[in-house]
């Protein structure tokens, strides 16, 4: 009887940029945290929002009517983070605050900085610690502070939004930090590319062979645990090309454009995805049949190119589509 292998752990980072857009009202609210202005909105019912909205969460009605708030304002509840992450608001322990800014009807997320959790409390008094340089972004706001003055009431003041040179649009960095168990079937798959082979299991209800393995028939719900060796070599199904900068994963240049394509290994019940090249992108076709070039330590394929086969008929991949 063959050994489970140990099951794998590994720290796993999934991180890139997303870049959006700025509608009238959301460019108002990041414009005027440039300028140190806070701004919300007035909703159909009289009710303030900050962080402003571009349409009424309960009427759905379209919102333009801004308005500025107070600075200052009330923590309505908080919870603290005695071990601050990369990028996080401050590098010391601090708390996470929603706070109900004077003049604002709904409370704004962001950091307390505070010396420890017995100084922070619901109700307590801030005010807006600005950034020293500030872009039109959240982080325009370095953090909230304790203040000692009393709620204004003062109702907000009227605003038309307008400010000189605009923020039309954000950048902002997603990240995420997690270490990845695969399981045993997929460290069953992982510990096989690692002797350059590719190892799915076979549904024992309806024979279908899944690559990488999940343990499970998806379809049926019964466990797979007969393994089966495919490939190496595999066709090409459907595929799209890509234009949009990326590295593999030995941290190398991809040079765009590629194609990243859906490839039915020969025994497989399911396509996998993977990058194809070593074939100009404006020639990679259905039906094309490839082969693994593997990663410069033998781990993985990198990529797969073009086989020399002649192209397989529409028919053998069809249902694999």
């Amino acid at each position: 009887m063959t050994a489970t292998p140990e099951t794998l752990r590994a720290p796993l980072v999934v991180e890139f940029p997303f870049t959006r857009s700025l509608g009238p009202v959301q460019s108002a609210f990041l414009t005027g945290l440039r300028e140190r202005t806070l701004l919300g909105v007035r909703t159909e019912a009289g009710r303030v929002l900050v962080p402003p909205v571009e349409y009424d969460p309960e009427s759905a009605a379209e919102l333009r009517d801004l308005v500025e708030v107070d600075a200052t304002g009330t923590v309505t509840t908080w919870a603290w983070n005695p071990e601050p992450r990369p990028g996080q608001p401050l590098a010391t322990p601090f708390a996470w605050v929603l706070v109900r800014l004077d003049g604002a009807d709904t409370a704004l997320l962001h950091a307390l900085d505070a010396p420890g959790p017995d100084a922070v409390r619901t109700g307590m008094r801030v005010r807006v610690r600005w950034a020293p340089e500030r872009h039109g972004a959240i982080t325009d706001i370095a953090c909230f502070e304790p203040y000692d003055g009393a709620r204004r009431e003062t109702p907000p003041r009227p605003h038309d939004g307008r400010f000189d040179e605009p923020v039309t649009g954000i950048v902002a960095p997603a990240r995420l930090d997690y270490t990845y168990s695969p399981g045993r079937a997929q460290t069953r798959y992982l510990h096989a590319l690692g002797e350059r082979r590719t190892v799915g299991e076979r549904c024992p209800s309806c024979a279908k062979v899944y690559v990488p393995p999940r343990g499970a028939c998806p379809t049926c719900g019964v466990a797979t645990t007969d393994r089966v060796e495919v490939g190496p070599r595999g066709t090409v199904t459907t595929f799209c090309i890509v234009n949009i900068k990326a590295k593999n994963a030995m941290n190398d240049a991809i040079e765009v454009p590629y194609v990243y394509a859906h490839i039915a290994l020969d025994g497989a019940g399911l396509a996998l995805h993977g990058r194809i090249a070593g074939i100009p992108y404006d020639q990679v076709r259905m039906g094309l049949r490839v082969e693994p070039v593997w990663s410069d330590d033998g781990r993985y394929p990198d990529h797969y190119r073009p086989s020399g086969e002649p192209d397989a008929d529409y028919d053998t991949y069809k249902e694999l589509l």
